[in-house]
């Protein structure tokens, strides 16, 4: 078992605000990862669940008992941390041995279950090497194992793979979730990085300043964003956000742009809006049907299998996914299609989305 619940933490470092009411429900068997900037309280939260910080107010329980005042051994959660925290005397087999022994089990129990984990990672080339002998991805896969050897509650991981090169970053999201569902097991997953947490979660937490703006499948976080903030946190190249208001059937932007109001916003008064547009979302393949900007090519930004394409409407920069191989001269007219029910709409002082 290793279900996690928080509920309304609270903490502060001084004049800091690092947590402000932070909840979250980690059922048991999940992937879930917390995703926000630098400096959003993703690491604290973490701490705070592990028992390493103390809260102001807030509680934690663990699998329906209340685990606020344990200590971090009473809790049995295993961390693995950004930095890898090996012993560099130590060979890989006995870093990944170091708590079984700890905890004084036999030696023929330490060595089967070593091999298990190291088996299970692919690691059973390294188990002589010292910490200096390995590469990156190697020492990562090592506290990885040494974790995983406890046989913990759930697993808690602040952003293990940061310090990898983006090949293996690639490598080792897959190899994370093939071991969790190898496992089975709690994996509450803590990065900065949004392509981590959309291909590896099964639930996000969306993380701002100490404060949760968001809980949902990644599907859920990406497509229907609850404010302009994560809107434009999620997703990459970011959304594009355009300033708008409501006239009858249309939508007229502050940039001289008509379009027609999406089916779903009919009802909208007349306040102030943002049109969200990703860029997937835009094409400059024009049908007759389509609604569509009128603009002037920008620059391009070729990326092998797409083409970035900024387009200047009105002096709005509005980027669209585009296919390999497009090109044009600066300034050459073009026309943006827009798919009016992939739209999403927020209000310009709230930053609220309008539900469609």
């Amino acid at each position: 078992m290793g279900a996690i619940r928080a509920q309304g933490l609270y903490k502060r470092f001084g004049d800091v605000k690092a947590l402000e009411g932070v909840s979250l429900d980690v059922p048991d068997g999940s992937f879930f990862v917390v995703l926000g900037p630098s400096g959003a309280g993703k690491t604290t939260t973490l701490r705070a669940i592990a028992g390493l910080e103390k809260l102001d107010i807030g509680s934690v329980s663990l699998d329906g008992l209340d685990a606020t005042r344990a200590t971090p051994a009473e809790r049995d959660l295993a961390m693995v941390f950004q930095s890898y925290a090996l012993y560099p005397k130590k060979t890989a087999f006995d870093n990944i041995a170091s708590p079984l022994r700890a905890r004084r089990q036999p030696a023929s129990e330490i060595r089967t279950a070593v091999e298990r984990v190291a088996s299970l990672l692919h690691i059973e080339r390294l188990m002589e090497r010292k910490p200096g002998q390995l590469s990156g991805g190697e020492m990562q896969r090592v506290a990885l194992a040494r974790a995983l050897v406890r046989e913990p509650r759930a697993f808690l991981m602040d952003e293990p793979l940061t310090n990898l090169d983006l090949k293996l970053r690639v490598e080792m999201r897959t190899e994370l979730t093939r071991i969790h569902r190898s496992l089975g097991s709690t994996f509450l997953y803590v990065t900065n990085d949004q392509v981590e947490a959309l291909s590896m979660a099964d639930r996000i937490a969306v993380l701002r300043a100490g404060s949760v703006q968001q809980v949902g499948a990644p599907r859920e976080i990406y497509e229907r964003p609850v404010n302009r903030w994560v809107a434009g946190f999620v997703g990459s190249p970011r959304i594009n956000l355009l300033p708008c208001r409501p006239e009858g059937g249309e939508l007229v932007g502050e940039h001289g742009w008509t379009l027609p109001r999406p089916r779903w916003a009919l009802g909208e008064s007349g306040r102030p809006l943002l049109l969200g547009l990703r860029a997937e979302d835009l094409s400059l393949d024009q049908r007759e049907e389509s609604a569509s900007l009128a603009g002037a090519l920008y620059a391009l930004e070729p990326l092998g299998d797409r083409t970035l394409v900024d387009v200047d409407v009105g002096g709005a920069l509005v980027k669209v996914k585009a296919r390999p191989g497009t090109n044009g001269a600066q300034g050459a007219p073009l026309k943006v299609a827009v798919d009016l029910d992939r739209a999403h709409l927020f209000d310009a002082e709230t930053g609220d989305a309008i539900a469609r």
